[in-house]
């Protein structure tokens, strides 16, 4: 990795609650459809110990349903987070990750309303309010280190947020601060089920699974009041999705969103969005110099923003997938040894 700027800040510990992180790379959590009936395997366990046992700072799991009846019936290899069979392979999952010396969080979510949220009635919200709360109890129950609540790209907390989904006129509707009332209940019942100390991070996006235009919030003023109650309600960490991290979140700024919530809230941060995947022979996101051949070098920006305190973790995904040894690479300068990431990762589960 020839004239490489120093990776120091990639694996600086961080303390959050009793919880501590020997990194800030996390991995990011992604959708693997390989646990039959929700209920995730020894080839679960083992994906997630392989990149424990190889360096990765703090583990989020792919999301994990709820127990409510609109959960999608045709997502029979989505692992569930409820169920005897279910939290027995996730307490297997944990203890492989534990073992290892790793940290590991239960992503809980819900794809969606059936037709709109503007149909559920209120003791229809109130039981999937429950639902989030025994599903963060769950996670506790068997191991987990924290949860992250999914309330991003369109899924079912997000279509309470954003107000082309939501024109609901009680009070799950309205602005942009009332619309937040959901999501903040969801937070606040999954607080009391794991108790003060119990990492929670949220997941937000501007961006939409098929609207990636889309925005919430289109002021840092507007960010503020649409964040002030998510973190009344208690979330101790934001994730903020974006496809690329080198994006700013408005004008006038080169702050990302994870940039704007941190220096917004003072909370912790997580970036995402296309670390490492740039180019098969990754000159376009690691190389400096004459090796860049005049491309920015995506990696030493992705450090001088740490360092900078911008945010606090950087989330890692695909590059992942392809490569479980992706950290340990990085932090011994083996760039020309990281595999890249192909559409086959995608298929097996190793």
């Amino acid at each position: 990795m020839n004239n490489f700027q120093s990776v120091e800040a990639l694996f600086k510990p961080f303390e959050i609650g009793n919880l501590k992180l020997s990194n800030r790379i996390m991995m990011a959590p992604m959708t693997r459809n390989f646990s039959p009936n929700g209920v995730p395997g020894e080839d679960v366990a083992a994906y997630y110990r392989r990149r424990a046992e190889n360096g990765v700072g703090l583990i989020v799991t792919e999301g994990t349903f709820i127990n409510h009846r609109d959960v999608v019936s045709d997502q029979e290899n989505v692992p569930h987070i409820y169920g005897e069979d279910a939290l027995n392979g996730w307490s297997r999952v944990v203890d492989g990750v534990h073992e290892v010396g790793g940290k590991i969080f239960s992503q809980i979510w819900h794809m969606g309303a059936r037709g709109n949220v503007n149909d559920y009635s209120k003791q229809e919200i109130t039981e999937l309010v429950e639902a989030f709360e025994q599903a963060a109890a769950n996670a506790k129950k068997v191991g987990f280190d924290g949860i992250e609540i999914m309330a991003a790209h369109g899924f079912l907390i997000d279509q309470f947020f954003w107000k082309k989904t939501n024109t609901r006129t009680d009070e799950y509707g309205g602005d942009l601060v009332d619309r937040t009332r959901f999501a903040s209940e969801v937070i606040a019942a999954c607080r009391r089920a794991v108790g003060p100390e119990f990492p929670i991070v949220l997941r937000i996006s501007q961006w939409k699974y098929d609207a990636y235009t889309a925005k919430l919030v289109e002021t840092p003023e507007q960010l503020k009041r649409f964040l002030t109650p998510l973190v009344d309600a208690g979330a101790d960490i934001f994730h903020a999705s974006i496809r690329r991290f080198w994006e700013p979140a408005f004008e006038g700024s080169e702050l990302n969103l994870s940039g704007w919530i941190k220096k917004l809230t003072g909370k912790p941060t997580i970036t995402v969005g296309s670390v490492g995947l740039e180019g098969a022979d990754f000159v376009d996101f690691f190389a400096t110099g004459e090796e860049a051949n005049g491309k920015a070098n995506k990696m030493g920006d992705l450090i001088e923003r740490l360092e900078r305190e911008e945010f606090d973790f950087i989330a890692v995904g695909r590059a992942l997938l392809a490569d479980p040894d992706w950290v340990n690479k990085i932090r011994d300068g083996r760039t020309e040894e990281l595999l890249p990431f192909t559409r086959e990762a995608l298929n097996t589960l190793y």
